[in-house]
């Protein structure tokens, strides 16, 4: 470093005493003390900045709000619908027993897992035949000239004319017109042509129907009465309980989800609601077991779509029933929910800046894996944490 010292008189004129010039160089001496002092102090001021800023006590940087790039899932406005779950039995409807009308040797007789229509031969006991009907009165008399009018001769003639006998309006009057085509149809059976028939001859049930277990086999001798077989529509249902607490649920013309033992799902529609029953529980097991009886509400629940249960024959599902609705309120996925605290709900909503920050919020109904939420922080279209499990 170049030093510049300045003396207070000027070189070519100096004529002072050499006492003069001793002061001179004194003078001349403390500044150059001074200034090399200054230079000293300014580097090691300037070094000590240095280390400041770069050693053991740098100022640390400040840290900077980091974005959340996790799950997340939106504050949506809608309907929720409710659902109280019931356990169901799928099977086919109208399970009855069958049984003769006819005494004698069991000729031919209905095979388990067959389907009857109309017109079938049901079973046969020698030269007797019984033959499957469609119509919704069962028969109960023989149908014969100068019989009592009634609406099951209105039924025999309107089957008459679909099966193409009968050529007259249908009325509940037997009159020539009917014996004539009862002629026609035992002609084209191979039956004794009398234009009569006799009770047991036509079995009127409402479609067709399908043949379970069988209790009586070709040769055995029955009489009247016997059961032959178990028989079932060709309709399947879903038939279920409702506690009486949730009777309100029980609706005619509710519609309903059904979960099938697959895990698919399929839809109906309740049909008919019984009246209240006594139902016996067992609870445990061997001697020790006890029983708890419970009212319930039976229903029958059709299928919306019977090709969804057609791999079925009976099982148990699962039927959920409609229950409260909510509508116009906002809701987040059950998942978004924390405890805040043992009495407090909340969820973690992310800000616009990528940050989090968790707010408390009032929960509602919880419907279709979501839960209405209220708050002042809650809004739609507000992203929500959802933690992945």
């Amino acid at each position: 470093m170049k030093l510049t010292t300045i003396s207070t008189q000027d070189d070519d004129s100096s004529t002072g005493t050499e006492a003069d010039m001793g002061a001179v160089r004194r003078t001349r001496r403390r500044t150059f003390l001074a200034m090399g002092t200054v230079v000293v102090l300014a580097a090691g001021a300037g070094a000590g900045a240095f280390a400041f800023k770069t050693g053991p006590f740098a100022a640390k940087p400040q840290p900077t709000a980091s974005t959340f790039t996790g799950a997340t899932d939106t504050v949506t406005r809608g309907d929720l619908k409710g659902e109280t779950s019931v356990t169901g039995t799928l099977r086919y409807a109208d399970a009855h027993k069958l049984r003769s009308a006819f005494d004698g040797i069991l000729v031919q007789a209905p095979t388990s897992g067959t389907v009857l229509t109309q017109g079938n031969v049901i079973y046969s006991t020698g030269s007797e035949y019984a033959y499957l009907m469609h119509g919704s009165i069962p028969a109960w008399r023989t149908f014969e000239a100068g019989m009592d009018n009634g609406e099951d001769i209105l039924q025999l003639e309107t089957l008459l004319r679909d099966m193409g006998y009968f050529d007259y309006e249908p009325d509940n009057h037997f009159s020539w017109a009917t014996t004539s085509a009862i002629l026609k149809w035992q002609k084209d059976v191979g039956l004794p042509q009398t234009g009569t028939i006799p009770l047991g001859r036509m079995v009127f049930v409402p479609g067709d129907l399908r043949v379970g277990e069988v209790s009586a086999r070709v040769g055995d001798r029955v009489g009247i009465d016997t059961e032959l077989c178990d028989v079932t529509s060709t309709t399947q249902v879903v038939e279920s309980n409702v506690k009486l607490s949730d009777q309100q649920l029980a609706v005619v013309d509710t519609a309903v989800t059904i979960t099938l033992p697959d895990a698919t799902t399929t839809t109906g529609t309740i049909t008919s609601v019984g009246s209240p029953v006594e139902k016996s529980t067992n609870s445990g097991s061997g001697a020790g077991g006890s029983e708890t009886k419970e009212r319930v509400i039976p229903i029958t629940i059709s299928l919306d779509d019977t090709s969804a249960t057609a791999n079925f024959q009976e099982v148990s599902v699962t039927v959920a029933l409609p229950s409260e609705t909510r509508e116009d309120v906002l809701s987040v996925p059950v998942g978004a929910l924390l405890a805040l605290t043992p009495d407090q709900f909340g969820v973690e909503i992310v800000e616009s800046n990528g940050t989090t920050r968790k707010v408390p919020v009032t929960i509602g109904l919880f419907a279709g894996g979501r839960v209405e939420v209220s708050g002042d922080d809650i809004a739609e279209g507000t992203r929500v944490v959802v933690p992945q499990t």
